[in-house]
């Protein structure tokens, strides 16, 4: 088991019904792989003679429940690391432009019971109407439906919400280098970001520190918004000393398109909320983009949810009020 056989089995995982190698070279695209269809067929016959996938006619291959357990239980280090490689493809591929508004961002999804969905986004409101939230854009999509190149479950409802690590590829694209450290949660006092109570690396982790984050229940979203006072999802990052500049002026920028959330920088080779930053480094501080989802969490209502899930094109996005107006009235 490689890493190319790894992120096969994920990204069939996610999928109902067969798919084809075409479909597969295609998807594994977003996970920074590029192969050829031959070479996509080579590896699944490999995990069909392994027992973790099978094929279905023409129709393509799924995956069987031993590719399942393999996927979920075993070869831990194979996902080591996973969380940051990631991180990396999917800012490379990010090619949103903050002058058109188009282009590609990376979506973070969840799913929600159908049920509890008008309660869910009761909830959310308040969050994306606050500085704690990447941006008011949203996409809501019903059982069977398709967010990107993730299929959502029959029985609930998908939300997709723009992952803080769009963020990554946006600076990227502007010649600045960002260097995701860690996830982790923040202690708001009157308003005001005061410390770290937790953090994650993501460096060697293998999931994503912000999803252990919400279902520890480690968050209080809704009193940091309601009192001042609470405890926030964001996470630390370093940028080069000598792109400050161009940093901040972006950030600004991003603000005005209403993008961005709230974003902190330090000064230069100093800590930031204790957090100390590496030679020639300005430490960066990020709202978490699943925010809304914590404050769902934070009220009893359960949610699956996945980080940096999909690539998805921004102009295809709504304001969050026009999202569910045109969801709940379709």
């Amino acid at each position: 088991m490689n890493k190319i056989m790894f992120t096969l089995l994920r990204v069939l995982d996610k999928q109902q019904g067969a798919v084809g190698s075409a479909e597969l070279s295609k998807q594994l695209l977003s996970h920074g792989i590029e192969l050829s269809e031959r070479t996509v067929r080579y590896y699944l016959k490999l995990m069909d003679e392994s027992g973790f996938t099978q094929v279905l006619g023409k129709r393509g291959r799924t995956i069987t429940e031993n590719g399942k357990q393999e996927l979920n239980h075993a070869f831990v280090s194979e996902r080591v690391n996973f969380v940051i490689s990631k991180i990396d493809s999917l800012s490379f591929l990010t090619d949103f432009s903050v002058d058109t508004l188009r282009g590609n961002i990376i979506l973070n999804i969840s799913f929600f019971h159908e049920k509890k969905l008008r309660e869910a986004l009761r909830i959310m409101a308040d969050i994306f109407d606050s500085p704690y939230a990447m941006s008011n854009r949203i996409i809501i999509e019903k059982g069977g439906g398709r967010i990107g190149d993730v299929i959502v479950p029959r029985g609930t409802v998908g939300i997709g919400t723009i992952c803080s690590i769009t963020l990554n590829g946006i600076f990227l694209k502007a010649g600045i280098s960002v260097t995701s450290k860690y996830g982790g949660v923040i202690e708001v006092e009157d308003g005001n970001p005061k410390r770290f109570t937790s953090l994650i690396s993501y460096e060697g982790s293998s999931v994503d520190p912000l999803e252990i984050f919400i279902k520890s229940g480690m968050t209080d979203v809704i009193g940091a918004i309601k009192q001042k006072s609470g405890k926030i999802l964001a996470s630390f990052r370093e940028i080069p000393v000598v792109s400050i500049n161009e940093a901040e002026t972006l950030r600004d920028k991003l603000s005005k398109k209403a993008l961005g959330g709230k974003i902190i920088f330090g000064k230069p080779n100093q800590p930031l909320l204790d957090i100390p930053v590496g030679v020639d480094k300005v430490g960066m501080i990020v709202a978490g983009g699943l925010n809304p989802v914590a404050a769902v969490e934070e009220s009893g209502i359960s949610t699956e949810t996945h980080a940096m899930s999909t690539l998805y094109e921004y102009s295809k996005l709504s304001s969050f009020n026009e999202a569910v107006s045109s969801f709940i009235y379709q």
